[in-house]
């Protein structure tokens, strides 16, 4: 591991950092280099703190520990993420011979210098209990790997040598703090302290030092571990076919989603593959070697702690979707079994957490992750292609050896561990994959607006890769860039749809939500209308609508086949469907084309849960600065025909409808949300959104 520490880059760190202390600064920059490092910490892990003085409002000096506040990634740490607690007070917790966690909370809380600032690392005392000014903490998958084995002491001592002091796995909180203290008061002179299949803590008394302590100790394990391995590549075996990740995913998905209650929560799933990882998994001792438990057990919160293997290797679809329902059945049952054997034993009150899998190992596919956000799923990725990797590396040194399930339990239960994942309630949408054609348009814009709050995954198509790239920049930057996909597709184009929809699939999952938004408008009189025009107009509002239709059709009937959540295609039509306007009759005739698709779709889908209903918006101009691609069209023609300006012209349809209602993007988005939630069990129904043109009155 490269040790990437330099003096000019922290002296001008510190003096970017306006009114931050020496120390503070000096804390900041090296809990980034190591935050950087995914061998060393990942989304939140590891802690690192530094012993200093500050003044209060009175003027007194108070020394402090300024540790790593909860919720803060090492990686892009601010000082403000380092809450400071007053030092001696929190040392003189050390004469007490308990301290329940809720207390101990309560200490650091009622201790700390801001009442604003986060709360402390969990792992607090075990820093303010060692003497030294900078502490570091993570959890090196070379380190864990070492001590995930039987009878470690002897090779970590072997590998590392004699400045270090090795612990068993210890309950992180008061208990460790004072097991960790006496560590180093038994051997002063030790430069690091291992904690099995926990992690690794470095301390000195400056920042570089301890920083410098951990990637040598860190790049000494890593060194062993490589010299261990053989010189032979890997190689990836040929393996029986398997069913297509367009098969697999959606049943898999789909299987997942259903609760103990009956209710729905999606899952969104993420894959890693790659040559490394199909490689782990076509091994021939793989299912047992990659089938154990976490490295550590905080990341069991983000994974469960084994994983579900799955082979459907040379199976039919048929017998995939057998296998998938029998195996995730058998997951579950053992982890009820787990639940239930801990709390016997432990004489507790527990409630029950979800009983899915997070990570699913698949011969031939890869890791595939689960999540009720995006960021769930990527999360659990990250660690579990970590996982897979160093035991992979391990293997080849001694057997992987577990933690017992009472330790898991006592983590993946604990309050103080599961307040990390928060406890808001869900968005409606959360965990639910949308696809919105015609995705550089306003209305597209309005559309994927509202999804996104909803905490939908948003798939943004369109054939014009600018326009698209424009929507998708500007959601992306009021949401998130992780929530927001792009595919330029052409919705006349069966095999670029089907393409898109495969990359949909294999990166999310499956499909939940279809909105066919995509529309072409032309203005001429029948009389005028040239023939090769009305046919694109209808190729792009009618064919473009059953191409993607049909083209989704078998994600959502493989999601029906294991499971039983709702699932949506909501058409974008047209107030012109009921009321269609002289001279713009391909338009017209052709959205009315879509509609009746839609009917006809919520005839035929309704025994695979799917919803199919319809919008009829009117006069939506643009959104945040994304333009209408029909009124590019049509509103010139409009303006001259009625002798208006662009605001007159907007004018003149607000005054319009019986509203006297401006309509907006949004407002399209909200209709969306609205069918998208199941509020109500409709289906085939067509809500206008145009502030009420009589005329067009669905009947």
């Amino acid at each position: 591991m490269k040790n990437t520490f330099s003096s000019t880059d922290a002296i001008s760190f510190a003096q970017s950092l306006a009114g931050c202390s020496e120390d503070l600064a000096m804390r900041t920059y090296t809990s980034r280099l190591i935050g950087q490092e995914a061998d060393l910490v990942l989304h939140g892990g590891g802690n690192t703190s530094v012993k200093s003085t500050v003044r209060t409002v009175l003027g007194d000096t108070c020394e402090v520990l300024q540790i790593k506040g909860s919720g803060w990634d090492l990686g892009t740490i601010e000082p403000q993420g380092f809450p400071a607690l007053d030092l001696h007070y929190l040392q003189r917790l050390r004469a007490l011979t308990t301290l329940s966690d809720e207390e101990m909370v309560n200490q650091f809380r009622t201790h700390m210098l801001d009442a604003s600032a986060p709360n402390p690392s969990i792992e607090t005392l075990v820093h303010a209990f060692l003497p030294h000014k900078f502490i570091d903490h993570t959890h090196a998958d070379a380190i864990v790997t070492l001590t995930n084995m039987h009878s470690p002491e002897d090779r970590l001592r072997e590998v590392l040598g004699d400045k270090i002091a090795i612990l068993p796995w210890i309950m992180p909180g008061f208990p460790l703090s004072k097991k960790v203290a006496e560590a180093y008061e038994k051997q002063p002179d030790i430069e690091a302290i291992i904690l099995l299949h926990h992690g690794i803590f470095t301390f000195a008394e400056d920042g570089e030092t301890a920083y410098t302590n951990m990637i040598r100790y860190v790049t000494m394990a890593e060194e062993y571990i490589s010299s261990c391995r053989t010189a032979s590549s890997q190689t990836i075996k040929q393996s029986a076919m398997m069913p297509a990740t367009a098969e697999i995913l959606p049943l898999l998905r789909g299987a997942l989603c259903i609760e103990k209650d009956h209710s729905f929560r999606p899952f969104y799933l993420h894959t890693r593959t790659g040559d490394a990882i199909l490689s782990c998994l076509q091994e021939d001792e793989a299912k047992n070697r990659y089938g154990g438990g976490v490295l550590t057990p905080d990341h069991v919160i983000r994974t469960k702690n084994y994983p579900l293997w799955l082979d459907p290797r040379g199976l039919s679809e048929e017998e995939a979707t057998e296998l998938i329902a029998d195996q995730l059945g058998a997951y579950e049952s053992k982890y009820l079994d787990y639940f239930n054997t801990q709390v016997n034993k432990k004489n507790v009150e527990r409630s029950c957490l979800d009983t899915k899998p997070r990570v699913i190992l698949i011969p031939g596919l890869g890791i595939v992750c689960a999540g009720h956000t995006e960021k769930a799923a990527v999360i659990a990725a990250d660690i579990a292609e970590h996982t897979l990797l160093a035991k992979q590396r391990g293997s080849c040194i001694a057997p992987y050896q577990e933690l017992a399930q009472s330790h898991i339990f006592d983590m993946e239960y604990w309050g103080l561990e599961q307040v990390k994942l928060g406890k808001s309630s869900p968005l409606p949408l959360a965990g639910m994959v949308a696809m919105v054609t015609g995705g550089g348009g306003a209305i597209a814009c309005g559309i994927g607006r509202q999804l996104l709050a909803a905490g939908a995954h948003l798939y943004l198509t369109d054939i014009d890769a600018e326009r698209l790239a424009r929507v998708a920049e500007l959601l992306a930057d009021e949401f998130a860039h992780d929530r927001v996909s792009t595919l330029v597709m052409d919705v006349t184009s069966k095999q670029s749809v089907q393409e898109g929809m495969t990359q949909l699939i294999y990166e999310s999952g499956g499909l939940d939500i279809l909105v066919p938004n995509a529309g072409l408008a032309h203005v001429s009189t029948l009389a005028e209308l040239d023939e090769n025009t009305f046919r694109k107009v209808t190729e792009v509002n009618s064919m473009g609508v059953f191409q993607v239709i049909q083209a989704a059709i078998p994600i959502f009937r493989r999601q029906a086949e294991l499971g039983k959540a709702p699932m949506h295609i909501i058409i974008n039509s047209s107030k012109n469907v009921f009321s269609p306007g002289a001279a713009f009759g391909a338009y017209s005739a052709s959205k009315a084309s879509a509609h009746q698709l839609g009917k006809i779709a919520a005839l035929e889908l309704a025994t695979c849960n799917v919803r199919v209903n319809m919008i009829n918006a009117d006069a939506i101009f643009d959104d945040h600065g994304i333009s209408s691609g029909l009124w590019d069209v049509v509103g010139p023609d409009r303006m001259r025909s009625r002798n208006l300006d662009p605001e007159g012209l907007k004018n003149y349809y607000r005054e319009r409808n019986l509203l006297k209602a401006d309509v907006f993007a949004d407002h399209v988005g909200n209709a969306v949300v609205f069918f998208a939630s199941s509020l109500t069990p409709t289906t085939g129904a067509t809500l206008p959104v145009d502030g009420g043109v009589a005329a067009a009155f669905p009947r």
